[in-house]
């Protein structure tokens, strides 16, 4: 008896290492920063290589000293970092980057708010993302809140808040914080405040199960309950919290809604319930033909004229 006592707990044991290994592995696989999330000339070139037609535009930002860093220090004492554009006007777009991105990467997103649509713009760079602090990607959910200090601190008259992927779910996430965005509202005077959000999913669980199932074959049961709470004893969040489908629900304020026709990374059927979860005024467009994150890539006039009609222009 004692025989076999001692085998289920040698048993019980492994496999609580084997899925805390995995869970660790998990971690590290989403959450790890970019290692190269310093290296600004290989950031540019991809820009460039993206988006050829940004070059001429950063040269002139650049030759003028129009393109400033800047800093803000977060609550928990850790500086992050963003890029800032002034047009000197009263309208400020805060343009948010996808997973493991910077702010360089999305100089094509500012040009377009810059230079088409006349706003000042605000690129913060979200925890463990581009020069900003941090040691593991928060994939939105805490974000949410430093944008929103980000806000704060750049207000206007008119913001717009546009998000692409990870950066289209921080979007999300903040607009459903409608009484925290009320007070600032009251506060700083913002009249208008409207949110765009670019191929986001509906929330953390929903894209890293996918995304396990079609990278590893694996289902959700046991390595996503494990690896969830994990992150909330390690980060302080948890996967299934971390809901932009919740927050969207919630939302007070105008929102566009952009999404591939073909994207497979984040599957084009999450857009779906979003929009029809948001209350108020909304408005959907499917960009043909378009894998994740490449609406603006493939159909760039309409990706514009859409903007200029949810925005009024």
């Amino acid at each position: 008896m004692r025989k076999i006592v001692w085998t289920l707990v040698v048993v019980f044991t492994v496999l609580v290492a084997v899925l805390v290994g995995a869970s660790l592995y998990m971690l590290d696989y989403s959450l790890a920063p970019d290692p190269n999330r310093l290296d600004r000339d290989s950031c540019y070139q991809r820009l460039f290589d993206n988006y050829p037609e940004s070059r001429e535009w950063v040269d002139s930002m650049l030759s003028i000293n129009a393109l400033r860093d800047t800093s803000l220090v977060m609550p928990t004492g850790e500086r992050h970092h963003a890029l800032y554009i002034n047009r000197g006007c009263r309208r400020t777009a805060v343009l948010i980057h996808g997973w493991r991105d910077c702010a360089v990467k999305f100089l094509w997103l500012a040009r377009i708010y810059e230079r088409e649509l006349g706003y000042n713009v605000l690129l913060p760079e979200l925890h463990a993302c581009g020069e900003s602090d941090g040691e593991a990607i928060q994939m939105g959910w805490l974000d949410r809140l430093d944008v929103l200090r980000w806000l704060s601190a750049f207000h206007a008259d008119t913001m717009v808040v546009h998000g692409v992927s990870m950066g289209a779910a921080t979007t999300m996430m903040l607009s459903g914080e409608a009484d925290l965005l009320q007070e600032r509202q009251q506060s700083y005077g913002i009249r208008d405040l409207r949110f765009v959000e670019d191929c986001g999913y509906t929330s953390v669980w929903d894209e890293f199960a996918g995304q396990m199932r079609e990278q590893f074959g694996l289902p959700p049961f046991p390595l996503m309950y494990t690896s969830s709470l994990l992150c909330k004893l390690l980060y302080g969040w948890s996967f299934g919290e971390a809901s932009a489908l919740s927050q969207v629900r919630r939302s007070r304020y105008p929102m566009l809604f952009i999404h591939g026709a073909e994207d497979a990374f984040v599957p084009t059927a999450m857009v779906h319930p979003l929009y029809e979860a948001k209350p108020g005024k909304k408005a959907l467009w499917i960009a043909p033909e378009a894998d994740h994150a490449a609406s603006y890539r493939l159909h760039k006039d309409e990706y514009i004229a859409q903007l200029r009609r949810f925005l009024g222009e």
